[in-house]
C-alpha cells in the first residue's frame, strides 16, 4: 500500500526549537517554509451564560395580633383563684386539725408538706419532658437544614447534640464510638448527617418497627374477639397512647402528661398534613378488593382494619418522635407492616 501524500507522520519536537513557530489564528493562512513546524492555538469557546437561581418571593409579614388578650387574663385569673382557694382550704384544714388534736395537726402539716414536695417534683419532670421534646424537634429541623445546605459546621453541631441525646442508651455505645472515629474524616455536612443517621437511628428504627407491629397485632386480636364496641374504642385508645409513649422513650424523649398531650396533637396534625388516613383507606380498599375480606370472618376483618389504622398511627408517631429526618435510611411503610400483620393473622387462623 502506498502512503497518502496528504498525511504527515507524527514527530516529536521541543517548544524552544527554532523551527517551531506559534501563529495567530488570523495568520494561519501564511505558513512557514517547508520543513518548519507551525502551531495554531485554538480559540477559547465563549463562556455559556450562567442562569442564576430566581430569588424567592418575599414573604408577606404575618399581621401581629394587637390588643389585650382577654383569654390569657381569664385563664390565668381562674388558675390563680383555684390555687388560692386550695391553699386557703389547706390552711383552714390544718388549723382545724390543730384545734381538735395536736397530733392530727402535725399529721395534716406533714401530709401538706409531702403534697408540696410531690407537686414540685411532678412539675419539674413535666417541664423537663417538654424541654426534651422541644430539643428533639429542634434537632430534627436543624438536621434537615444541614442536609439541604450541606453545612459542615451545622452538621457537626447536630451530630454532637444527637450523640449527647443518645448518651443514655447503652445499646448505642458502639455506634457512638464509630461516629466519633469518623467525625473528622467526612468533609460534606450532608454526608456527616447521613452517617449519623445510619449509625444511631438504624437499630432504633428496627425496634420502633417491632413496637408498631406488636401494637397493631395486639389491637387486631383484641378487637376481633371483643364483644362490645366500647371495649374496642377504649382498648384502641389505650394502645395508641402506650405506643406513642414507647416510641418517644425509644428515640430519647421522656414525655409526661403534658408532653403526651403535645405529642398526640402533633401526631394527629402530621396525619392531617400528610394525608395518612387517606393512604390507609386506599391500602385497605385495595386489600379488601383483592378478596382478603372474603376469606376472613367479619370480626376478623374488622380486627385487621383496626390493626392497620393503629400501624398508620405508629408510623406518624415515628416521624414526630424521631430526632433525625429520613435521609439515608428508608422510611417504614404501611405496606410492610400490613404484610407482617396479615402473615401473623394467617398463622393464627
Amino acid at each position: 500500500m502506498s502512503d497518502r501524500s496528504g498525511l504527515r507522520r507524527p514527530v516529536t519536537f521541543k517548544l524552544d526549537d527554532p523551527l517551531v513557530v506559534v501563529l495567530d489564528p488570523d495568520e494561519a493562512a501564511s505558513r512557514p517554509a517547508r520543513g518548519g513546524i507551525s502551531i495554531t492555538p485554538e480559540a477559547e469557546p465563549e463562556p455559556e451564560p450562567v442562569l442564576l437561581p430566581e430569588e424567592p418571593p418575599e414573604k408577606l409579614p404575618v399581621p401581629s395580633r394587637k390588643g389585650f388578650r382577654w383569654g390569657v387574663l381569664f385563664w390565668s385569673s381562674l388558675a390563680g383563684l383555684i390555687v388560692l382557694g386550695t391553699v386557703l382550704g389547706a390552711i383552714n384544714l390544718i388549723a382545724d386539725l390543730f384545734a381538735r388534736s395536736e397530733g392530727l395537726g402535725f399529721l395534716g402539716l406533714m401530709l401538706a408538706a409531702l403534697f408540696v414536695v410531690a407537686s414540685t417534683v411532678i412539675a419539674a419532670r413535666e417541664i423537663a419532658g417538654l424541654a426534651r421534646l422541644s430539643t428533639i424537634e429542634n434537632l430534627h429541623r436543624r438536621a434537615l437544614a444541614a442536609v439541604a445546605a450541606d453545612d459542615r459546621t451545622g452538621a457537626r453541631v447536630v451530630v454532637r447534640d444527637l450523640v449527647k441525646l443518645a448518651h443514655d442508651n447503652p445499646h448505642l455505645a458502639r455506634a457512638r464510638a464509630a461516629l466519633r472515629s469518623h467525625d473528622t474524616d467526612i468533609i460534606d455536612g450532608a454526608d456527616l448527617v447521613r452517617l449519623a443517621e445510619r449509625e444511631l437511628m438504624a437499630p432504633l428504627d428496627q425496634e420502633a418497627r417491632r413496637l408498631v407491629s406488636v401494637a397493631a397485632q395486639r389491637v387486631s386480636i383484641v378487637t376481633a374477639i371483643s364483644p362490645r364496641a366500647v371495649v374496642d374504642v377504649l382498648f384502641v385508645f389505650a394502645a395508641a397512647m402506650r405506643l406513642v409513649r414507647q416510641l418517644a422513650r425509644l428515640y430519647g424523649g421522656r414525655p409526661g402528661t403534658l408532653g403526651m398531650i403535645r405529642l398526640i396533637r402533633h401526631v394527629i396534625a402530621h396525619l392531617a398534613i400528610t394525608g395518612g388516613m387517606a393512604a390507609s383507606d386506599t391500602l385497605i380498599q385495595q386489600m379488601l378488593g383483592q378478596g382478603i375480606a372474603a376469606k376472613l370472618s367479619t370480626r376478623l376483618g374488622e380486627g385487621v382494619l383496626n390493626g392497620l389504622l393503629t400501624a398508620r398511627l405508629g408510623l406518624a408517631a415515628i416521624d414526630v418522635t424521631r430526632p433525625m429526618p429520613f435521609t439515608a435510611l428508608p422510611r417504614p411503610t404501611l405496606g410492610d407492616l400490613a404484610k407482617d400483620l396479615l402473615r401473623k393473622r394467617g398463622s393464627d387462623a
